[in-house]
C-alpha cells in the first residue's frame, strides 16, 4: 500500500490528516477500483507541498530522475513493484534497454541509472543503458563518487528495432523526458515495448492538461472524504503565446494571475488563513524545475519581460529556449523544515506502487518559492520501525500514525491524473462511436 516512513512533520494530527487516515479502507478500494479502469504510468514521481491547512501537488514527472535518493531499505519496494510491472506489460521479457537523457555528465543523474539498473536487474532482466546522443559513438564507463560505475553505450536502429549492438532488448524504458521533441530514432518502433510511450514527453505533455486532470479526479476524492477538493488541488489558469522578450501576451497573464490572487484570497477568507496569497508562474510543458517565477501582486510581472526574460527560458541539453506557453498556479506553502532549511517531500511509484520517497530541501529558498533550482540537496526518509506501526483498534497517542501515507494518497491521485491524461493525449487511441 504505502510504505510507513518517518515525515519531519511535528506537532498534533490536522483535521485533513485525521480525515485520510480514517479514510483509509475506503480510500485504497476507490483506488483499486480506479485502476481496473485504467494503467498507471510505468514509473512517476510527485512534488508535493504541505502547507498544513492544504495539502497539493505541484509537480508530476513521467521520468523521474532522482532513484538514487531511494534508500536501500526501499530497494524491495520498488523492485516488487518493477516485477509487477514488467509482468503485466511483457511476462516474457529479458532484455531491458535504458534510454538516458543526452549531454550528461552530472553524477547525481548518473547514480540515479546506476540504481534503475539495479532495480531491475534485480528483478530478473539483463539491463543495458543505450544513448541517443548522436555524440556517443563508442562505449563510455564513467566512475561514480561511490565506488559504483555506469556504462554508457550508443544505440544501433535497425530498419524495425532499436537495441546495441551485441544487445536485441524485448522493453525500452525511456528516463529521457524528450523536451526537445521525439527524435526520429525512437518513432515507428512496433516490436519492441516503449515505456512511457512517446506521448508521455514533454514535447506533447501540458501542466495544463494534467492539472485539469487532477482536478475532475480531486472533485470525485473529496466528495469519498468529505471534504472541499481544494484542500488537495492547486487551482491554475493557463496562457499561450506569451512573448516574455517582447512583451506580448502579457495582458492575458496579468489578468489571469489577478483572477487567480483573487479566488485564493476568497479561499483563504473562507477559511480564515492569515498567509499572504501567491502564485507559481512556469513553463507549461516541463523544464527541469527552471523558467518558475514566485508572484504575489500582478505588477511583479514587469520584472520577468525585457531584460528580465531570461528567468522565463528554459535550458535543456545544452540551449536555452523561450517559454511561450504559460501555466499560471496556485502556490502552496509548504510548512516542513529539515534543519531549519525549507523541504518539500517527493512521492516515487512505480506502477501502482508507493516505493519510496525523499525530501527536497534548499536553505537559500524561502516556503513560498521553488525549491527544484541549483542548490537544492536531497533527505532521505527513513522506514519508521515496526513497533510504531499504526494498531488498528489501539487507543489515541498508543500508536504512531503513518503521516507518509497522506503523501501516498496525493501522489497516487496525481498519478491516476497523469493516467487519463496519457489516455487523452494517446495517438493510437481506439475511438468508439
Amino acid at each position: 500500500m504505502v510504505p510507513h516512513l518517518i515525515t519531519a512533520l511535528t506537532g498534533p494530527i490536522n483535521e485533513l490528516e485525521q480525515r485520510v487516515l480514517d479514510s483509509m479502507p475506503a480510500i485504497e478500494r476507490w483506488f483499486r477500483l480506479e485502476w481496473m479502469e485504467h494503467t498507471p504510468p510505468f514509473y512517476t514521481s510527485v512534488d508535493i507541498r504541505n502547507a498544513g491547512f492544504k495539502l497539493a501537488p505541484v509537480d508530476t514527472n513521467l521520468y523521474p530522475g532522482g532513484w538514487a535518493n531511494l534508500t536501500p531499505e526501499m530497494l524491495p519496494l520498488a523492485v516488487q513493484s518493477a516485477m509487477a510491472a514488467i509482468e503485466k506489460i511483457c511476462p516474457e521479457a529479458k532484455n531491458l534497454l535504458v534510454i538516458p537523457e543526452n549531454n550528461t555528465r552530472d553524477t547525481y543523474y548518473l547514480a540515479n541509472l546506476a540504481q534503475l539498473k539495479r532495480i531491475f536487474h534485480m528483478a530478473g532482466l539483463n539491463v543495458r543503458i543505450g544513448s541517443i546522443d548522436p555524440d556517443v559513438k563508442e562505449p563510455t564507463s564513467v566512475s561514480l563518487p561511490d565506488g559504483d560505475s555506469v556504462l554508457i553505450e550508443p544505440i544501433v536502429r535497425s530498419r524495425r528495432r532499436l537495441g546495441l549492438k551485441d544487445f536485441d532488448p524485448c522493453t525500452i524504458l525511456l528516463n529521457n523526458d524528450l523536451s526537445t521533441g521525439v527524435p526520429g530514432i525512437l518513432e515507428d518502433i512496433h516490436e519492441q515495448y516503449l515505456l512511457p510511450p512517446l506521448h508521455a514527453g514533454w514535447s506533447v505533455r501540458r501542466k495544463s492538461n494534467h492539472f485539469q486532470s487532477y482536478e475532475e479526479i480531486s472533485k470525485r476524492f473529496g466528495k469519498l472524504l468529505g471534504i472541499d477538493p481544494w484542500l488537495i488541488t492547486p487551482m491554475f489558469n493557463k496562457c499561450g503565446a506569451v512573448n516574455f522578450a517582447e512583451g506580448d501576451g502579457m495582458d492575458c497573464l496579468t489578468t489571469n494571475v489577478d483572477a487567480l490572487l483573487g479566488k485564493i484570497r476568497k479561499k483563504y477568507k473562507e477559511y480564515g488563513i492569515g498567509e499572504k496569497p501567491f502564485v507559481v508562474v512556469k513553463a507549461d510543458n516541463g523544464t527541469s524545475g527552471l523558467a518558475i517565477a514566485t508572484v504575489r501582486e500582478a505588477k511583479e510581472l514587469e520584472a520577468l519581460t525585457g531584460q528580465g526574460s531570461a528567468q522565463m527560458s528554459a535550458m535543456k541539453e545544452g540551449g536555452r529556449a523561450p517559454v511561450r506557453d504559460v501555466i499560471v498556479q496556485e502556490g502552496v506553502l509548504t510548512n516542513e523544515r529539515i534543519d531549519q532549511a525549507v523541504a518539500e517531500p517527493v512521492v516515487y511509484m512505480m506502477d501502482r506502487y508507493v516505493v519510496g520517497g525523499f525530501y527536497r530541501v534548499h536553505a537559500g529558498r524561502g516556503s513560498d518559492e521553488n525549491l527544484n533550482a541549483p542548490g537544492a540537496g536531497y533527505v532521505p526518509l527513513a522506514f519508521a520501525d515496526s513497533t510504531r506501526l499504526p494498531q488498528p483498534g489501539a487507543k489515541p497517542g498508543a500508536s504512531a500514525p503513518n503521516r507518509f501515507y497522506m503523501y501516498g494518497v496525493i501522489g497516487r491521485l496525481a498519478m491516476l491524473a497523469a493516467s487519463y491524461e496519457l489516455e487523452a493525449t494517446d495517438p493510437d487511441a481506439e475511438v468508439y462511436d
